[in-house]
């Protein structure tokens, strides 16, 4: 009987790992090379303290790899295998000179676009679901400079409970070119930017089934 505990044990844990995700080589590149490394990999573990720095671009993440360069107005693409109910969020920030070594502190951050969710026929349906590829365009009137891009997905599958929502998140390093003069806004901090009481962190996707969802860290800039 203890055998078979144990492996029953080995088994949930190891189905919990597989239900977890990540965002990896950007643009068809190597898993990590343009993306700041994490100390979860392996484990591929969510951030469920929004109030912590681990938020900005996950778990005690480095502030060094290489720096891809993109074109303003161009799209980029992450690997991934999203298997949880959630919006995709992804932001943008600037940095004061070069983005290595940079950690992203302060008011920088802006939303360059979102995926919610989606209401027919009495359900709540969540399109980013299931993907295995997740894109974004680079505004087109982003200012040319070094960035890091932030791409999250909040799963919310048990974010029924305070710290029951599940992030996860992968920062990447851009050198933008060509661009125009656009100045983004709002301005957010991570952390800062959630509260754990947020409507679209705390909720319950389940019962009564929400009829309208509203994804926290405030307006898309329209760059």
């Amino acid at each position: 009987m203890k055998i078979f505990s144990t492996l029953v044990l080995a088994v949930a844990a190891a189905q919990q790992v597989l239900a977890h995700y990540r965002f990896l080589g950007i643009n068809g590149s190597g898993d990590y090379d343009y993306i700041r490394l994490y100390q979860n990999q392996y484990s591929n573990g969510p951030i469920t303290n929004v109030q912590s720095t681990d938020i900005r671009c996950n778990l005690g993440a480095a502030t060094t790899t290489g720096t891809l360069t993109v074109a303003a107005g161009s799209t980029v693409t992450f690997r991934t295998s999203i298997s949880h109910p959630g919006p995709l969020l992804w932001y943008m920030a600037k940095a004061p000179s070069t983005v290595n070594g940079w950690d992203g502190s302060g008011n920088v951050w802006f939303k360059i676009a979102q995926t919610g969710a989606t209401f027919s026929g009495g359900a709540m349906n969540w399109p980013s679901s299931g993907l295995t590829t997740v894109s974004t365009k680079i505004p087109s009137s982003l200012r040319a400079g070094e960035y890091l891009l932030r791409v999250e997905h909040i799963a919310l599958h048990s974010a029924g409970s305070v710290g029951g929502s599940q992030h996860y998140i992968s920062c990447a390093q851009l050198k933008v070119t060509g661009g125009g003069s656009g100045n983004p806004s709002p301005l957010l901090a991570f952390p800062g930017a959630y509260s754990p009481q947020d409507p679209g962190i705390l909720i319950n996707i389940y019962y009564p089934v929400p009829t309208s969802y509203t994804p926290p860290g405030g307006n898309v800039w329209q760059g």
